[in-house]
């Protein structure tokens, strides 16, 4: 365990969250986060003598809610050669639950959208799911960023995305994206408590007025991209942070103003635990509860938070 100092204001918040699992919760932020890869599809076609294989060489563990993606025991698996191959991509198994959500189709009829994409660990995955049929695609509003996005799509072989820049924090100007995508992932910037186990410097930059900032932009990025989604489209929000006001705040916000109700995510062999309904004497609703909170005791991840929308 690493030698951490978890902010007060931090142990009462999850406190109140959590009542008496607020302990195994602050242990499990102490241990380090488990090594995860998940298997490209797209290059890897016999996926049983690829596991074989890495099999002799490392202790492999499948994630038991995501059959592509397994837990590593080796430290470095970015030094692996299946890395530098586009084979293997490194994400953390929670990272993987959001375009699970969004139930992809390999039909090749979906338009999807993913509004803050780089690096590219879930539009590669997107691709994956969608066996590079329809078309994704992937915004960053980061130019140094989207470097980082085009080295990725290329080196894991995804030939159905095609990359914008927009700022979504701003109004749209474009008209002609409203009401255009089938299913749109917003994996929103957050505060990034949910990480601490893979970063525990976390906590040294984690502040409640900073959760105030980001969830103020947050709001105006679900706006549009609520706005582009079309009648009867699936949206999926998700963050890596715990803090209300950045999840269920977003989802209730987001409910109350732009035409969308919340749907029960259903992931087989993946522990949740129902959205909080209110919270510092702000009243969410109770459809909150169809939210999924992930903490890291009950999967063994990083804490994550994922939501399901539909537009009505």
């Amino acid at each position: 365990m690493h030698d951490i100092i978890i902010p007060s204001e931090f142990m009462d918040r999850y406190y109140r969250l959590l009542g008496n699992d607020n302990k195994i919760f602050l242990d499990f932020c102490k241990k380090p986060l488990r090594k995860c890869i998940r298997l490209n599809t797209l290059k890897v076609k016999n996926t049983d003598k690829f596991i074989e294989n890495l099999n002799e060489r490392y202790k492999l563990e499948n994630v038991p809610f995501c059959d592509y993606a397994y837990f590593i025991d080796n430290p470095g698996p970015g030094k692996m050669p299946e890395y530098f191959f586009g084979e293997i991509y490194i994400q953390e198994a929670a990272s993987l639950i959001p375009p699970i959500a969004l139930n992809l189709s390999t039909d090749g009829d979906e338009f999807v959208f993913d509004t803050c994409a780089a690096p590219g660990s879930k539009t590669t995955q997107m691709a994956q799911i969608m066996d590079n049929k329809g078309c994704i695609v992937a915004n960053d509003a980061s130019d140094g960023r989207i470097k980082a996005l085009f080295f990725n799509l290329e080196s894991y072989g995804v030939m159905n995305a095609v990359v914008t820049r927009m700022n979504l924090e701003r109004p749209m100007t474009d008209k002609g994206l409203y009401n255009r995508f089938d299913k749109i992932l917003v994996d929103a910037p957050c505060s990034c408590d949910g990480t601490v186990r893979k970063d525990w410097k976390v906590l040294s930059r984690w502040s409640v007025r900073l959760i105030n900032f980001i969830s103020g932009q947050q709001k105006k990025i679900i706006r549009n991209a609520i706005n582009m989604l079309r009648r009867d489209g699936i949206l999926v929000y998700s963050t890596c942070t715990l803090a209300p006001e950045e999840n269920e705040a977003i989802v209730a916000h987001a409910v109350k103003n732009f035409g969308v109700e919340t749907e029960k995510i259903y992931i087989k062999n993946l522990k949740t635990r129902e959205g909080i309904t209110e919270w510092n004497e702000n009243d969410f609703g109770g459809d909150m509860k169809k939210c999924a909170r992930i903490y890291p005791q009950d999967n063994d991840t990083e804490g994550f938070f994922v939501a399901k929308m539909r537009k009505i």
